[in-house]
């Protein structure tokens, strides 16, 4: 985990810390979002002023009461530790715990079928990449069991196509997972390539015309787009389907029957030598 914020130094020394006092801390995607954060909303101070910490309080487009709990709680405690160190920092005030009762929506073989066929010939008004990217993205969630922010961070070195496999970097768990790509993933990945290529490792896999990134929001608002296309009700907001659902173990997925395997697991030791399959 890499930090550049103003916070960086005693985050990291927060974490050890943490550690030092038996806690495993082993997450700690919430703290490299907190850098990243503070660097994009330009703080120059060390903590958080009253200001950032409502802003960081605030719940995220498609984020659960539980993920919010967590993120808010987790920085509420970093800046606990920065008062008693003697640095003057808001404490975001953690949200009401939630214990969630969401039951995922599991999409039929029906209804998937009219989703990515929605996918390959929904209308895109303009010269927009939107679609070419969509006929792959969606796939490349329900194949790899991906959400939404993972998928759309994905970048050009990540997604090795000769190899058949990607690699997702800072995870929702704090590390970095490396998924298989079936054929037909591979597939369209490379017809997806023919049509949008850069020669930027750097650079990000899904992108605008103008070589950014497509926001998750962005790509959220055509998925209820194609559910209407494809006639599949969405039950209203907290309901679903979410674009998150289609990443559910599937049978037919590729992913749920290589988590357990052996075979697997060694492959990716050998080829990189340490275990970072997970789903």
């Amino acid at each position: 985990m890499e930090l550049s914020g103003v916070n960086a130094y005693l985050i990291e020394q927060y974490i050890a810390f943490k550690r030092n006092m038996g806690y495993a801390l082993s997450n700690t995607y919430n703290f490299k979002t907190f850098d990243d954060f503070t660097i994009n909303n330009g703080a120059t101070s060390i903590g958080l002023t009253k200001g950032l910490a409502e802003k960081w309080k605030e719940k995220r487009p498609n984020e659960s009461d539980v993920t919010r709990y967590k993120r808010v709680n987790d920085i509420a405690n970093f800046c606990i530790y920065l008062n008693q160190l003697g640095y003057q920092s808001y404490i975001p005030r953690t949200p009401k715990k939630y214990q969630t009762t969401f039951t995922p929506y599991i999409f039929s073989k029906d209804e998937l079928k009219s989703f990515f066929t929605a996918c390959d010939t929904i209308k895109v008004n303009g010269k927009s990449n939107m679609k070419f990217i969509l006929p792959v993205v969606f796939r490349v969630i329900y194949g790899c069991g991906l959400r939404i922010n993972e998928v759309m961070s994905l970048k050009n070195k990540d997604v090795n196509l000769d190899e058949n496999y990607i690699i997702v970097r800072e995870t929702k768990n704090g590390c970095d997972r490396i998924l298989p790509l079936s054929d037909s993933l591979i597939t369209i990945c490379k017809q997806y390539k023919v049509h949008i290529s850069s020669n930027d490792s750097e650079g990000y896999f899904f992108i605008q015309l103008n070589g950014n990134r497509y926001a998750p929001d962005t790509v959220y608002r055509w998925f209820r787009k194609i559910l209407w296309e494809a006639g599949i009700s969405h039950g209203g907001k907290g309901l679903g389907p979410r674009v998150h659902d289609l990443s559910y173990p599937n049978l037919n997925k590729i992913q749920t029957f290589l988590i357990k395997s052996r075979y697997f697991r060694n492959l990716i030791k050998k080829r990189f030598g340490f275990y970072s399959f997970i789903v």
